[in-house]
């Protein structure tokens, strides 16, 4: 089992609760948090989360509004679970295909009984290419899809990872671009990224922006063309709204 899930609740404490609770299961990842039922719609269509957790406490026809927007929007819909201090939206959340629905306060057991489920209903992910970092007698694996980007240091590279951790390998940056797959592009004499983990192109600027540690990086002249071959593969895969 191994999914992304966006947050959509006004209220900061279920928020942190939910958080805290989803925390023990290190294959869950958690790519947005909103507490507008128009944030969350933007979220939705933006970083397409297999899986939404809406609190109906509050607002509860607008949230119900954002799901409905979804059906319109998307082709591959998220699966939606509606958490309430009670029954009283189950009913409305069933007509609109919720995958289950939440009673609080949280329920540890009926967590585990819906990711067990989840993992019944999602489709198996496919497996992310694995780069093993040779030292010596030292050998590291990592998770390609783990990296966020890469980073020259003289003749070593760093290897930025989506949770923050940073690891150091003894080869330059030239050494690994041609064995990473192909969502990682060159944009610069010192970066390599993850154009998976690309939320914004600022040309203005010169900057790649990552979703995870809102990172922001430098691409150069030389390699603007695979920034304008990576915009355009982004582009193709998103609603675009020009304003």
């Amino acid at each position: 089992m191994h999914f992304t899930y966006g947050i959509v609740d006004a209220n900061a404490t279920t928020s942190l609760q939910l958080q805290h609770f989803l925390e023990e299961y290190e294959e869950l990842l958690c790519v947005s948090q909103d507490a507008t039922p128009e944030g969350g719609l933007n979220s939705i269509l933006k970083f397409k989360p297999e899986v939404v957790f809406v609190n109906l406490s509050q607002q509860a026809a607008s949230y119900f509004s954002m799901v409905r927007d979804c059906f319109q929007f998307l082709d591959c819909q998220p699966l939606f679970i509606g958490l309430a201090g009670n029954q009283a939206y189950a009913y409305e959340a069933l007509k609109h295909q919720f995958f289950d629905y939440w009673v609080l306060p949280f329920s540890e057991f009926e967590i585990r009984k819906t990711l067990l489920k989840l993992g019944r209903h999602l489709p198996e992910p496919t497996q992310a290419p694995t780069l093993c970092l040779q030292s010596y007698k030292d050998y590291q694996y990592l998770n390609t899809q783990d990296i966020l980007y890469l980073q020259a240091d003289n003749n070593a590279t760093d290897f930025v990872l989506v949770d923050g951790t940073r690891i150091s390998a003894f080869k330059t940056l030239k050494t690994f671009e041609s064995q990473l797959p192909p969502n990682f592009v060159r944009i610069h004499q010192s970066y390599i990224l993850n154009g998976d983990y690309i939320s914004r192109i600022n040309y203005g600027k010169s900057r790649c922006t990552l979703r995870f540690g809102k990172a922001e990086l430098p691409f150069s002249r030389g390699y603007k063309g695979n920034v304008d071959a990576l915009k355009e593969l982004l582009t193709q895969k998103a609603l675009n709204s020009r304003s």
